[in-house]
């Protein structure tokens, strides 16, 4: 077990001395309960099983797992063994898991029998994985986790250093690829990023307690929820998402910060107001959200509802820069993802030159750009213009007090006889009609003017999906937007290819109305 030379280090083996009976991670749901003094013994003993199959620091493990209690433990267990590790979606298909679990050349892999169709076709694609386990239930040629982890003793291993994530992009342009960052080497037990902004910004402290409403999988949740480890913060789990139910979370858990996505909010919003009304959320102090753009209205009511606790950042997996604003400043420049907080933010032309205040391009940090796109050596060359500038592909401006304001990913930009269109404006407008329960914008084959803007809706009632809803759609739209920004026309589906945490797989609808032509612009 972890000894008095931990307590000044930030990870859970601090918390397993000081305070070894508070809860580490809770599930929303059920109320299943870890304590930290249970999390770091977990740990330490799954890094026992790894050090045991030859898997050490620099050494790579990946995980498919829907929420559950053992989630986090594995996580910080591959941690604690100085290995990268991949957590991988639970909603990926079984082609799509192998090449991650190739990809990455894990050499281990730990699943559940929530995946057990998936990982059964896998075996054959992934020939370098040395072991294969299971959690949660039998399936078949994978060893029982919790039979090897209960072998093991909780004592930690000598000389630990920090491991390291290396998550994958969610492939809205292609294949996904890995985001890979050097390890530091430094002792385990290091404060972090996250940890450090969430004690300075989000009011974080020993004892605080972290609602997590989003797959574990996922960048933003996996690194905030270790980073609350970090700070000996409780986090309660959502099992999935459900806009009362994260409400009764809040209420019920006593939740004073969490992250959120903004399709949550429009969730939220779109509830009854007798609904909304019947919780009690006054123990939020912090919320913060990130991931996708929030539409400005979304974002005015939320703080009407909620008040001015939200917190917005604007970051990716790659770690090369960071923006923020608080709800003060954000109210007094609507619209905006904040001030650069980590890196220098610079907008840029096409040739690598920077533009006026006020005018768009693209979004660059200068800072920190020592990460990597595993095994895609020309991807990463072209997030780089310098070893110390690189872009996330987004287009966005900044204004006179230093405050950005993103536009759009570039590669969804559409160019309708010549003029750029950028559509998460249309986006941010029938988002909030109130016949709308999600929307994409894209860009179609237009013969005249090479694309015409069309929106995809998803209608929050399907029997009032036709030609009259469409027309309202746009007439809508026009009311608040040039016409030439607003689609052309609406389809409707019964539900949009949307990643779990929010994001958008446009690439999807794209290739559909593209389908035949030899490019998509």
């Amino acid at each position: 077990m972890s000894d008095d030379a931990d307590l000044n280090l930030h990870y859970p083996g601090r918390w397993a001395v000081e305070s070894p009976d508070r809860p580490a991670v809770v599930m929303a749901e059920t109320g299943e309960t870890v304590t930290f003094a249970e999390l770091d013994a977990e740990a330490n003993r799954i890094s026992r099983v790894l050090h045991g199959l030859g898997i050490g620091p620099g050494d790579h493990v990946a995980f498919c797992l829907e929420n559950r209690i053992e989630f986090l433990a594995l996580a910080w267990g591959a941690h604690y063994a100085g290995c990268y590790y991949t957590a991988i979606s639970s909603r990926l298909t079984a082609d799509e898991i192998a090449y991650i679990v190739d990809d990455c050349g894990a050499r281990a892999f730990v699943t559940s029998p929530y995946k057990a169709d998936d990982v059964a076709e896998i075996a054959a694609a992934t020939p370098n994985v040395e072991a294969r386990f299971s959690i949660g239930g039998p399936i078949e040629d994978h060893a029982c986790f919790e039979d090897a982890v209960a072998t093991q003793s909780a004592d930690p291993l000598p000389d630990r250093t920090e491991g390291q994530d290396m998550l994958y992009s969610s492939g809205t342009t292609g294949r996904p690829k890995g985001v890979k960052s050097p390890l530091s080497g430094a002792p385990l037990g290091q404060a972090d990023s996250i940890a450090a902004m969430a004690e300075a910004l989000f009011g974080a402290t020993p004892g605080s307690v972290y609602l997590s409403p989003a797959p574990l999988y996922h960048a933003a949740p996996l690194r905030f929820c270790l980073g609350a480890h970090r700070l000996g913060c409780t986090v309660v789990v959502m099992e999935r998402f459900d806009a009362e139910g994260a409400l009764a979370a809040i209420q019920n858990h006593g939740a004073t910060w969490s992250q959120w996505v903004p399709t949550m909010f429009v969730r939220m919003l779109k509830l009854p107001d007798e609904v909304r009304a019947a919780y009690d959320l006054s123990t939020l102090g912090s919320a913060i959200h990130a991931a996708a753009p929030c539409p400005v209205d979304v974002k005015h009511r939320m703080i009407e509802w909620w008040g001015p606790v939200l917190h917005e950042y604007y970051a990716g997996t790659e770690g090369n820069g960071l923006t923020y604003t608080n709800s003060v400043d954000w109210l007094a420049h609507p619209g905006t993802v904040g001030k650069a907080l980590l890196g220098e933010v610079l907008i840029l032309d096409d040739d690598g030159n920077e533009v006026p205040t006020g005018q768009e391009g693209g979004v660059y940090f200068r800072g920190n750009s020592d990460f990597e796109y595993h095994n895609d050596p020309e991807k990463t060359a072209d997030a780089k213009l310098r070893p110390d500038t690189s872009t996330l592909g987004d287009v966005g401006r900044l204004d006179e007090d230093g405050y950005l304001f993103l536009t759009d990913r570039k590669a969804y930009m559409i160019i309708s006889g010549g003029v750029n269109i950028y559509p998460q404006e249309a986006e941010n407008i029938l988002t909030m009609h109130p016949a709308v329960f999600d929307v994409a914008v894209i860009g179609v084959p237009n013969e005249d003017f090479g694309e015409e803007v069309k929106a995809v809706v998803q209608p929050v009632d399907p029997a009032a999906a036709g030609p009259e809803l469409a027309a309202e759609l746009v007439a809508f739209c026009r009311s608040q937007l040039a016409d030439v920004k607003c689609p052309r026309s609406v389809d409707f589906r019964d539900e949009l290819p949307r990643h779990p945490t929010g994001k958008l797989y446009k690439r999807l609808l794209k290739d559909e109305y593209w389908a035949g032509h030899q490019s998509r612009i």
